[in-house]
């Protein structure tokens, strides 16, 4: 493999934390392995890895709890969640606290070998949608007010956080006012990653973003749906 990851596991079964360890450490990556998430929040304190792979099931604190946690707190490090479930929903709830992907145990090993590398190119290539725009200037839209030059949302005049990735969308819908994109073409613009784009994960940022910016989010008038194709942002808020 040409590029060498810092990576962290977090898994409390100790066999699957030693297996994984000792291969992707075999495939040239420096592997930190910890059974709880208390354990990881001191090493994110003291230095930052390129990618998180966290188990679903932990004890104490799931990994959905934990995502949800830094994801709130600004936190984007790129997160891989494991799940010994095979259920839709935990894998949708999971992109909606913020993960990445996911891969559903027992996995291939080269798979997630595989996983990993497709989400550092995707977090990586897609930097850009997400860093500040020091010429961008501010969009008002609702009782909002997006600074492109300084990733800065406000609401009503109080802050919002915004992660990398929901600046990046927000500043695509910003930029592309009153035009519909599909699902794809906001994947490309505000991520710049291939076009196997999940398309539900697309849906769940959607989502995500319709909570923060949304008077109503179950009734978007912002962000509103276009059919069978994707979406259309709508500053001044009117019905199509």
């Amino acid at each position: 493999m040409n590029s060498s990851y810092d990576l962290i596991l977090v898994d409390d079964d100790v066999e699957i934390r030693s297996l994984v360890k000792q291969y992707l450490e075999k495939q040239g990556h420096t592997v930190t392995v910890f059974a709880d998430g208390s354990q990881l929040e001191k090493r994110l304190a003291r230095q930052r890895p390129d990618l998180v792979i966290l188990d679903l099931m932990l004890p104490a604190e799931s990994g959905l709890e934990i995502c949800q946690r830094l994801r709130g707190q600004g936190e984007d490090i790129p997160i891989l969640m494991l799940t010994a479930r095979h259920d839709d929903i935990d894998r949708i709830i999971g992109l909606e606290m913020g993960a990445d992907d996911y891969l559903g145990k027992p996995f291939n090993p080269r798979e997630l070998i595989a996983r990993i590398q497709a989400i550092l190119r995707r977090t990586r290539a897609r930097a850009p949608a997400g860093a500040p725009d020091p010429e961008g200037g501010t969009i008002n839209f609702g009782d909002c007010s997006l600074d492109l030059s300084t990733r800065r949302l406000t609401r009503a005049g109080v802050d919002v956080p915004l992660t990398s990735g929901e600046f990046g969308l927000l500043s695509v819908f910003a930029r592309h006012p009153n035009r519909p994109l599909s699902r794809e073409r906001l994947v490309e613009l505000a991520r710049r990653r291939e076009a196997e784009a999940f398309e539900r994960s697309m849906d769940v940022q959607v989502s995500r973003l319709r909570r923060l910016i949304e008077a109503d989010p179950g009734a978007p008038r912002l962000i509103q749906t276009v059919w069978g194709f994707g979406y259309v942002f709508v500053p001044e808020g009117t019905p199509r």
